[in-house]
């Protein structure tokens, strides 16, 4: 451990580095050994003649012996000294930051980071609960929906590599902007589109930026908080991923099922009621964005590119802010000077001045990403390697699992409920009707062999009906819409039909003679009112409130036990949540295992997060956690494809898929390094 009495130009009362006390002692005794002695008295013998005194030749090569000696060393030698450098602040910053307080500044920041992380729980919520109104405006057919599904969790796997990598070199505040920036404009914009590959596109981008807000937000919240205070706190801003799918399932269920809540434009333009939801989400992304634009950069990050001024400004107003809320307004900041490490990178604001702005642009570009691509392998140096697999071994199991099994409980439900559906079918053998006027809905029906003459379909709805080796002759069908609706083996002679969904694909192997078929319904229709709509709302909201009681307990334990001992007994309590699941044969018992499974799996990720912001020093910090939340999102995109390919088929595989990954994954995270007894590097 280091002391900080140990450093020089420590004060060995209060640890903190003032630079410029030890000078001013030094001129007060040089005063005095040359008092009464007048150095303008004395001339320099050489002075006529040209020749500079030995004392300012001397006092130039002081001048540049540390320029020349930083560009002749070696670069590792300068990375050593920046390391020591790295060492000394990270003690005195924890010092400065206990100084500061936790007050009124950090509880802002608290809320303002909050949305932003609340954003990002949205969006992963948002398009589930769309599919099911965007499939019909948009005539999606199964491969679309499921790309449209996983196509948000893509765009926040780049996200998080590249603008968490971004923020090590640029800044927290300013990427977080960009961020959630990114993020609300094309959210917005994904409300207003018709076509499906504009809206994916949409949907990509969107997920891109929020993909980023994950890792900044840890990262620059973290570097407020004292060690002390650090997990705790960490933790208690995670609930509000549990607030963004509360929010979403709301919302949902207020807003989508309302389908007259929008407008019409022609017969090309529609904006249904689940373009307003899209609209509705993008709220809390865009008041986050406001209140951020009133936070300061973080001071650690400002210190490690040398910006001393603007940290001690800084901290100065996290200090006055803090003490002028505990009513102490008469409390001084008492830091003078604060230890930055040695910068080895000033040649680029050198090679970025000079030429074209686009030569300038150039050279600011391809420097930024080849940093952000040098940290991205210092996390795979000897010194960071081994901890840097191990989490991402914990991270990729974590989402496996989680994201795997958040997408199968739904898909199981919808299965219990098809097959409840199903087992109520009606079933009509040899009916013959004729000349009758069909104008009502039907449903769940399989008519057999039937005859049907002069009969008139008007104005009706068809819901999983299926028609097969049936006779249709001299009938009439007129502004009729159908869902999952089909005409096999079926003859029809001498029938019309006007303004109808009865398009060819519903027609299997039949033979049509003479029939006619004017004027087709274009587009996609809403035909009916889902009844399970409400049930998967509010499994969602269900699935979200469930991580509430998991969300306090990791916060009041997450200092007292520690990170590791937080993630390894709520992966392996997940575990034995999941071989539970063999006993879950209705919407009820899967509801209910699924609320346990969600409520004792959030402490894992809490203390992930906890543990990746600790693990790593503050210029990798934001690339570190941005590559592994980058890796746990491909983990949710395996996990989804996965676990959905087994709905309806078996329980075993993706129950046993769940559980040894947990088990696996909390085994291995035991053989982390604690670090809640340590600073903030």
């Amino acid at each position: 451990m280091y002391q900080d009495g140990n450093y020089e130009g420590y004060a060995p009362d209060d640890g903190y580095y003032r630079g410029g006390d030890e000078p001013a002692h030094e001129e007060d005794a040089q005063s005095d050994v040359t008092e009464g002695h007048d150095e303008d008295d004395e001339v320099y013998e050489g002075e006529y003649q040209g020749i500079p005194h030995p004392d300012d030749i001397k006092e130039k090569q002081k001048k540049r012996a540390p320029a020349m000696a930083d560009e002749y060393r070696d670069r590792a030698d300068l990375m050593a000294e920046r390391m020591e450098d790295e060492e000394q602040l990270a003690h005195q910053y924890e010092n400065i930051i206990e100084e500061c307080g936790h007050g009124r500044f950090q509880w802002t920041l608290f809320f303002v980071l909050g949305l932003a992380l609340m954003a990002d729980g949205v969006e992963v919520f948002v398009v589930g609960f769309v599919l099911p109104s965007a499939e019909k405006d948009m005539c999606l057919t199964s491969s679309n929906k499921g790309m449209l599904g996983l196509i948000v969790y893509l765009g926040m796997m780049v996200g998080a590599v590249m603008l968490g990598g971004l923020a090590d070199k640029l800044g927290r505040k300013k990427c977080l902007i960009i961020s959630l920036a990114i993020n609300a404009a094309f959210a917005f914009l994904s409300s207003f589109v018709q076509g499906y590959g504009f809206f994916l596109f949409c949907r990509l981008i969107s997920g891109l930026g929020i993909g980023g807000t994950l890792p900044i937000v840890f990262a620059y919240f973290s570097e407020f908080l004292s060690r002390e205070k650090r997990g705790e706190h960490l933790s208690w801003l995670c609930m509000f991923w549990m607030i963004g799918g509360i929010f979403a399932s709301a919302m949902a269920w207020s807003i989508i099922p309302h389908y007259g809540w929008g407008f019409s434009m022609g017969t090309k333009y529609h904006f249904h009621s689940w373009r307003v939801f899209v609209l509705v989400c993008a709220l809390p992304c865009i008041a986050s964005l406001v209140a951020l634009k009133f936070m300061p950069e973080s001071p650690r990050f400002l210190l490690e590119i040398g910006k001393h001024d603007e940290a001690w400004m800084i901290l100065k107003q996290v200090h006055d802010t803090n003490m002028r809320a505990k009513g102490e307004p008469e409390r001084v900041f008492t830091v003078s000077y604060i230890k930055t490490p040695k910068q080895v990178d000033e040649f680029i604001e050198i090679q970025s001045s000079t030429g074209t702005w686009y030569q300038r642009w150039m050279v600011r570009i391809s420097t930024t990403f080849k940093q952000v691509w040098d940290n991205v392998l210092y996390c795979l140096t000897a010194q960071y390697r081994m901890n840097t697999l191990m989490l991402a071994v914990v991270w990729f199991t974590m989402a496996l699992s989680y994201y795997g099994l958040i997408v199968w409980f739904p898909d199981m439900i919808r299965y219990f409920q098809e097959e409840a559906y199903e087992s109520r079918v009606k079933v009509f053998d040899e009916e013959e009707v004729s000349h009758f006027t069909f104008n009502f809905t039907l449903e769940n029906q399989i008519h057999r062999n039937g005859e049907y003459r002069n009969d008139k379909f008007i104005g009706m709805k068809f819901k999983e009906v299926r028609f097969e080796h049936s006779l249709f002759e001299d009938c009439y069908f007129e502004d009729v819409t159908s869902s999952e609706t089909f005409f096999e083996n079926c003859t029809i002679i001498s029938t019309v039909f006007y303004n109808t969904d009865l398009y060819e694909h519903k027609f299997i192997n039949c033979r049509l003679i003479n029939s006619t078929f004017m004027k087709e319904k274009e587009g996609c229709h809403l035909d009916f009112e889902e009844d399970n709509d409400f049930l998967i709302y509010l499994v969602s909201f269900l699935g979200s409130l469930s991580v509430l009681p998991g969300n306090i307990i990791s916060a009041l334990l997450m200092d007292k036990i520690g990170r590791i001992k937080m993630i390894g007994g709520s992966m392996l309590i997940s575990a034995v949540c999941c071989f539970f699941l063999f006993f879950g044969n209705s919407e009820s018992a899967m509801i209910g295992w699924q609320c346990l499974f969600c409520g004792a799996s959030i402490a894992a990720w809490n203390a992930l997060d906890v543990i990746t912001v600790e693990l790593y020093p503050t210029d990798k910090r934001a690339t570190a956690f941005g590559i592994l939340n980058g890796l746990c999102k491909f983990g949710a995109i395996l996990g989804n494809s996965i676990f959905a390919s087994f709905v309806g088929i078996t329980k075993v595989v993706p129950i046993l898929l769940a559980s040894s990954a947990l088990v696996g994954g909390g085994l291995l995270a035991l053989r982390l390094p604690e670090t809640r007894e340590q600073v903030l590097m």
